[in-house]
């Protein structure tokens, strides 16, 4: 990727919806919800704060996160289409537990 956005900026490629109800029926493009969860392409460098330190940021390159569905700014990068978040916007970082139910 040729971006690296600034300050306490994140960039996030969606990760896919589900196509299929439970049911089985089939969810046509037009009528899905964008997904929420992503995952980490770029970080910036992280904020400063009041006296011009600087705030490393919390979430890395590969971390998946979960984020509001009309959260950030969608941009297209190298025919991509990415989510540009503040990293405040972004609700947290999906961890697996290594639990299965």
């Amino acid at each position: 990727m040729k971006f690296k956005p600034l300050q306490d900026r994140v960039v996030v490629r969606r990760l896919e919806g589900v196509e299929k109800t439970t049911g089985g029926i089939i969810i046509p493009d037009t009528a899905k919800e964008k997904p929420m969860e992503g995952e980490v392409v770029a970080v910036g460098p992280g904020a400063r704060d009041v006296s011009g330190k600087l705030i490393p940021m919390d979430v890395k390159v590969g971390d998946k996160v979960l984020f509001g569905k009309w959260t950030g700014t969608e941009v297209k990068v190298d025919g991509e289409e990415l989510v540009v978040v503040k990293e405040s916007e972004l609700f947290g970082v999906i961890t697996d537990s290594g639990k299965k139910k």
